[in-house]
């Protein structure tokens, strides 16, 4: 059984946000518009923290990625009512979005604020509807939405993995926001695979995950700088 984490060297992170454009075109993440972001509104299913350290000019800035985290131990699954999201059978933390009724007990139980609710229909300029990928779900209005690890490249990754009669090798499942990084900071793959470069770069003495002792036990691993 597969078991997929990621994993983020914030020594490489340079805070280009490819990671979080790409995860939009991906996924079909409409746009906010100016009015809703700044009412807190605007969605980000890969969002990019920053940190300023130190006074000019001795200045240093920081970023932290972050998408859904996957926990072992999600908190937000078991507030759901209508079970809308679920802890699938590989770690995924997944969600049903004709199922979701948009009472958002789970964004009020997630620590690391990385769930959306859609405010409003989503909607794409003209132009940008060609570039929509028919193989994510366009969510309506009213429900909670999340990064799934690009989910739809995990199940296609599967069907030509039967089709060959093999499990899927290290490296054969890359979600957007791993393919898109110049820096190479992030890595994707299954954890259950001791030989697979997640699994031992989550081994590192440099990792660590946020907000470990809460006991929700994140399959995201940031490495230190």
């Amino acid at each position: 059984m597969y078991r997929w984490g990621m994993v983020i060297d914030l020594d490489r992170c340079t805070g280009c946000q490819a990671c979080v454009v790409a995860c939009r075109q991906e996924n079909n993440i409409s746009f906010a518009g100016e009015k809703d972001a700044k009412l807190g509104r605007a969605k980000f299913w890969m969002n990019l923290i920053s940190e300023v350290k130190g006074n000019y000019p001795n200045v240093e800035m920081h970023f932290i990625p972050m998408p859904c985290m996957h926990c072992d131990k999600p908190p937000c699954t078991i507030v759901c009512p209508v079970e809308a999201t679920y802890l699938n059978p590989e770690g995924i933390v997944a969600q049903v979005y004709p199922r979701c009724i948009g009472v958002r007990m789970c964004i009020s139980n997630c620590p690391y604020t990385v769930r959306y609710f859609n405010w409003y229909a989503p909607s794409w300029p003209e132009e940008y509807k060609k570039g929509l990928n028919p193989d994510v779900y366009c969510r309506r209005k009213g429900i909670t939405e999340k990064c799934n690890f690009c989910i739809q490249r995990i199940r296609r990754a599967k069907m030509a993995a039967k089709k060959e009669k093999k499990k899927i090798r290290d490296g054969e499942v890359i979600p957007a926001c791993v393919e898109t990084c110049p820096s190479e900071a992030l890595s994707f793959g299954d954890l259950n695979d001791p030989q697979s470069k997640v699994s031992k770069l989550s081994k590192s003495r440099r990792a660590f995950r946020l907000l470990e002792d809460l006991g929700t036990e994140p399959k995201v691993f940031y490495l230190k700088e």
